[in-house]
């Protein structure tokens, strides 16, 4: 299915209508923010128009919107009180002479590696903040000078209510948050109009038409409009200063670029985008809308991500979007000053609280918690609010490093007794020499003579713990006792030195425990179960169960180890009926009594999967091993290719579509994850098809694997490749580039895209390398050289 491009005229036109909405939102935004710092009203205006025109023309991100942000309303506002406001646009001048710094060393994407939970709480720290603050506007009184301030002051506020003012705030928030659940056709028309311009619309006409006495927006003549000066105060302030704005208004534009990129991703067509944002460039367009709105007078400059989402969603086509909206800008800061002076204050105020407030997001707060990252993010919380922005990331950052270490040198072993008489030792985290201590204390409570299983749960072993295992493996074997070390790290620190292992079910290398059935191989008996018991036997006469086995021939005579062995690589493979039925009855025998209770309760409930996993059909893909998932975890589709048909597409299977549908909608799955492999037939396929091809069913369903081709080929999406390494060849490169591609055209079903826009979907991209056994994660956003990137999944993820 191929998109039509949209013609210049159809860009200018979709650009003129989205300019226009994002103008009526940025307008008074931009005056309520200019309050919040305590900056002249225009400079709200400057930076908006400025940042419109300058960072909207030379930016990377050409959906991407930029203008005074609630993100640096904090830091501005405490410059200002330290240094003035002439001095502030000074620095901001300097701010933006590093971002252009920044972006000639090609560090923007060095700004993504700080920690997510450190971001949003910085943000979320600063909208406690800035809601604090207009708090007392709102209720008709004065902001102090911090946010403990403010709230110690709020008793005294509250005794102290101004009736009007808190009046017009109550209408303008009462206004702001219903908008967009006004119903019927009149609802959907008046919904055109952006909310925040509604809300402080509605609240300037009735305080105009009541006649109602209360301060209101001054603004004054640009003749007397305040430039910047030379700074002048201690110089590491000054540069403490400077570093903040650029480290605070870097990283939020750079997020809502990225941002900005996902929103257009999961909402338009690959022939209807925008080039991908250039994060270097951008940086360089932020540092000269800087540099100009500073040397005007205009606050800081950063990109906003509520505009660029009204940009998007009003269907612009370019950058002219955001340069239109920044022309409008400046001609109503010359034409409508008659109008704007009629806003009150508190109407401002109230829309610059309900933004402080909803920077504090329940989304990011779900996402931390779910990574475990709730001190951080509460951490510099805490630390934004109480000692400023700049400390507020630094604790955040120091919370942060002393978490991984943390979790990195944290230990736990333990040591239970199986009924079965093992002693079953399990080492979880990271096997350092911190650990030998407590690994050799559990591990000596262990009898010489006993059965012992060793799980290892983590991802690196150092040397001493390595050998301190390795002499306890000698030394218990030595007494008798028999030893079988299994996990993650079951292989020990060193490639080149793997640690001992208690001989596998089976006298062949490839059977492991991991499979009930081992009927995959030739050399499996397949008589009877004393054919089995015997292939199993090892040499010490012990069963791979742990008991005593006396395996026998056919005469009754004692068989040893090599002789089982022999006697199961002569028996004859079984296939077809007869091979189903053994790997049934080994299930029967096996499994069955093992995983009964757990299917019986799942009888009971119902199935509850956390996520719909789409695969390919290709039999060396075993989910629930790959995954370490059992039954109820995975709802499984697989089939050739692992592909997604878009919907309404040419030879559309709805077999696909429905599964999702009923994945999402019916099970309300938290996540879907689209998996792609090496060597993939379906992959090797698309690249030697030729449309002379003959219409099989095979090459029909293939057809749904165009897209992938295309985006391989095209120069307009970025690579796809493994951390650390190339692609092997040009099938590797389609199997990781269609995985990417079918997260799009999930995007394109609309339960897919609803789940998503509430937030409680989440879609994942994962590769299985075959050969090497080895699982890789698709990252978010691009690396370095704007490839997206598949990690390798570590052993403790």
């Amino acid at each position: 299915m191929t998109a039509t491009s949209p013609t210049p005229t159809n860009n200018l036109s979709a650009d003129l209508s989205a300019s226009t909405a994002v103008f009526l939102i940025a307008l008074p935004l931009s005056l309520g923010i200019a309050l919040a710092t305590g900056a002249p009203l225009q400079a709200g205006l400057v930076a908006a128009a400025v940042g419109g025109i300058v960072a909207g023309r030379l930016g990377g991100a050409p959906l991407q919107v930029s203008g005074p942000a609630a993100g640096l309303t904090v830091v501005t506002a405490e410059l200002i009180q330290h240094y003035g406001w002439r001095t502030t646009c000074a620095i901001t001048v300097l701010a933006g002479l590093c971002q252009l710094g920044l972006a000639l060393l090609r560090t923007a994407r060095s700004a993504l590696m700080v920690s997510p939970a450190i971001v949003h709480g910085m943000l979320a720290g600063i909208g406690v903040t800035i809601a604090l603050a207009q708090l007392h506007i709102v209720l008709g009184g004065t902001p102090q000078s911090s946010a403990v301030a403010n709230v110690l002051g709020l008793p005294a506020q509250l005794a102290d209510l101004h009736p009007v003012a808190l009046g017009v705030s109550a209408l303008t928030l009462l206004v702001l948050l219903s908008w967009p659940r006004l119903p019927g056709r009149t609802g959907r028309a008046l919904r055109k109009v952006p909310a925040a311009l509604a809300a402080v619309a509605t609240a300037t006409a009735f305080a105009a038409l009541a006649g109602l006495s209360l301060p209101r927006v001054d603004l004054p003549s640009w003749r007397s409009h305040a430039l910047p000066e030379i700074p002048e105060g201690p110089v590491l302030g000054i540069i403490a200063a400077v570093l903040t704005i650029t480290l605070v208004g870097s990283v939020e534009s750079l997020l809502s670029a990225v941002a900005t990129d996902k929103l257009i991703a999961s909402e338009r067509g690959t022939g209807n985008r925008p080039p991908r944002a250039d994060l270097n460039r951008e940086l360089r367009g932020q540092g000269a809308a800087n540099i100009v709105s500073g040397a005007l007078g205009g606050l800081p400059v950063t990109g906003v991500a509520v505009r660029s989402v009204a940009n998007v969603k009003a269907g612009a086509a370019s950058r002219k979007s955001a340069m239109l909206h920044g022309f409008w800008v400046l001609l109503a800061a010359g034409l409508l000053v008659p109008v704007l002076d009629l806003i009150p204050l508190a109407a401002l105020a109230a829309l610059v609280m309900a933004v402080g407030v909803q920077m504090v997001s329940i989304t990011h707060l779900r996402s931390v918690t779910r990574h475990r990252e709730i001190p951080v993010y509460g951490t510099t919380i805490a630390a934004v609010v109480l000692g400023g922005v700049l400390e507020g990331v630094a604790i955040g950052i120091a919370v942060a490093v002393a978490l991984a270490l943390h979790r990195l040198a944290r230990t736990r072993i333990t040591l239970e007794q199986l009924e079965t008489g093992v002693h079953r030792v399990w080492a979880r985290g990271q096997l350092t020499f911190l650990a030998v201590p407590r690994l050799s204390r559990v591990l000596n409570q262990i009898p010489h003579d006993g059965r012992a299983v060793i799980e290892l749960d983590g991802s690196f072993m150092d040397h001493a713990a390595y050998e301190t295992l390795q002499d306890w493996q000698d030394s218990h074997r030595a007494h008798g006792g028999s030893v079988e070390v299994t996990g993650r790290r079951a292989d020990g620190a060193h490639a080149s030195e793997p640690a001992p292992r208690a001989p596998q079910r089976g006298g062949h290398q490839c059977c492991r425990p991991w499979t009930p059935w081992q009927n995959h191989c030739d050399h499996r008996a397949t008589d009877t179960r004393t054919d089995t018991a015997a292939a199993e036997t090892t040499a010490s006469g012990t069963a791979a169960d742990g008991s005593d086995a006396d395996a026998s021939d056919a005469a009754g005579a004692p068989m040893s180890a090599a002789s089982a062995a022999a006697a199961a690589a002569r028996a004859p493979r079984r296939r077809g009926a007869g091979q189903l039925a053994n790997g049934i009855s080994a299930f029967q025998r096996d499994t069955a009594p093992r995983v009964r209770d757990e299917l019986a309760r799942l009888a009971r409930e119902g199935q509850r999967p956390s996520q719909l996993f789409l695969t390919c059909a290709d039999s060396r893909l075993v989910t629930s091993m790959i995954t370490a998932s059992g039954p109820g975890d995975l709802f499984t589709v697989r089939n050739v290719g692992n592909l997604v048909p878009l919907p309404g597409a040419e030879s559309t299977d709805d077999s696909v579509a429905a599964a999702i549908e009923y994945a999402v909608d019916v099970l309300k799955v938290d996540s879907i994850t689209v998996c792609g492999h090496s060597g993939c037939g379906a992959m090797q396929a698309l690249l030697s098809s030729s449309p002379a091809s003959p219409m099989t069913p095979l090459h029909r369903w293939l057809r749904h694997g165009l897209p992938s081709l295309e985006r391989m080929a095209s120069r307009h999406h970025a690579w796809a490749r493994i951390s650390g390494r190339l692609p092997a060849d040009a099938v590797e490169q389609l199997c990781l580039t269609n995985v990417v591609q079918q997260l799009e055209h999930l995007r394109a079903h609309e339960s897919v895209a609803r789940r998503l826009a509430e937030g409680t979907l989440e879609l994942h991209g994962m590769y299985f390398h075959v050969g090497e056994a080895q699982a890789y994660l698709l990252s978010e956003g691009e690396d370095f050289f704007d490839c997206r990137v598949f990690d390798t999944v570590g052993q403790n993820a």
